[in-house]
């Protein structure tokens, strides 16, 4: 039996050591293109990707010797996982290795949102002192409802358990999952109480454009919008309506609809994207800090080692 492993993203080197002292052979070609890939996947028992490579159908079928895939991440949407299943081809992903740095992350774009960061130190840099225009909000009090209540969901609860909020928590695909960080409620009651909503959702057909404008307008209060998941779950143009229309205070988007550039400048909202003021962007990095990049690595390892056994 094959124990050899295609590696076409850049990951940590521990994962290699790791699987190495597994007696698997590690082919690390990062910069390999997807053409390239295709025409030897079927020498490799296990393959390691990270987001530039899809797993579908055609590949699937041309890795006959397939076993195994390694997501170094956490969302499976450039996988064809249900393909995968049919041909005992089993899956193996990370989120424990960068659910923390999600978390944090998510944190730090509230927090931004809320006390002007971004606009404030614009303006000072530019000789303008304006402490009125930037007197922020606080989060005590304030209630912060998360969609999606797995391991990035959970981890956003966790972090903001000193900040004197209360956390609410729907999840379509499980249910008893309250615990002392957050409290389970409905869509309903999402809809109704926040001040915060927050995305931690993977990409499916369901969640697809699953923020867009009638899904804002039914929100009863003002609202701090936060995306660190993936940037196809909500619609651009519906978070920039929502902002002009005040239903939206501040969004901070860690993902977007189609991202990386030259791309992102074509689309019809990117202008108006790039000069709201109450937007902040970071370049998909939620999940991917020197910390992450290491831990991810070490949990496909481990999980890797009970594969074998």
């Amino acid at each position: 039996m094959k124990k050899n492993i295609l590696i076409v993203d850049d990951i940590h080197p521990v994962f290699i050591e790791q699987a190495e002292a597994l007696d698997y052979t590690c082919d690390y070609r990062p910069l390999i293109k997807a053409s390239e890939a295709f025409e030897i996947i079927s020498d490799y028992a296990g393959l390691v990707i990270r987001s530039k490579f899809n797993v579908d159908r055609s590949v699937i079928d041309a890795a006959t010797s397939l076993r195994f895939v390694c997501r170094a991440g956490a969302g499976m949407d450039n996988i064809d996982e249900a393909y995968a299943a049919e041909k005992n081809i089993q899956l193996i992903n990370a989120p424990e290795g960068n659910m923390d740095a999600v978390g944090e992350h998510a944190v730090g774009l509230l927090l931004s949102l809320m006390n002007n960061f971004r606009t404030s130190d614009a303006e000072i840099r530019t000789g303008s002192w304006l402490r009125e225009a930037n007197r922020g909000y606080e989060l005590k009090g304030k209630t912060v409802g998360i969609i999606g209540y797995g391991f990035m969901g959970s981890s956003f609860a966790k972090k903001l358990s000193g900040f004197g909020v209360d956390v609410i928590a729907y999840d379509k695909y499980k249910t008893g999952f309250s615990d002392r960080y957050a409290r389970e409620v409905s869509m309903e009651e999402i809809v109704k109480h926040s001040d915060v909503l927050s995305l931690h959702i993977p990409l499916t057909s369901e969640t697809n454009g699953l923020v867009n404008d009638e899904y804002l307008f039914h929100f009863k209060k003002p609202i701090f919008f936060i995306n660190t998941s993936r940037g196809k779950t909500a619609k651009v143009s519906a978070i920039l309506n929502a902002i002009k229309q005040g239903r939206i205070i501040g969004a901070g988007l860690d993902v977007l609809e189609v991202e990386k550039f030259p791309s992102l400048a074509d689309q019809e909202w990117y202008d108006e994207l790039r000069q709201s003021g109450k937007v902040i962007l970071t370049p998909h990095v939620a999940g991917w800090t020197f910390d992450s990049y290491r831990r991810i690595s070490e949990v496909m390892a481990a999980k890797l080692a009970l594969l074998s056994d």
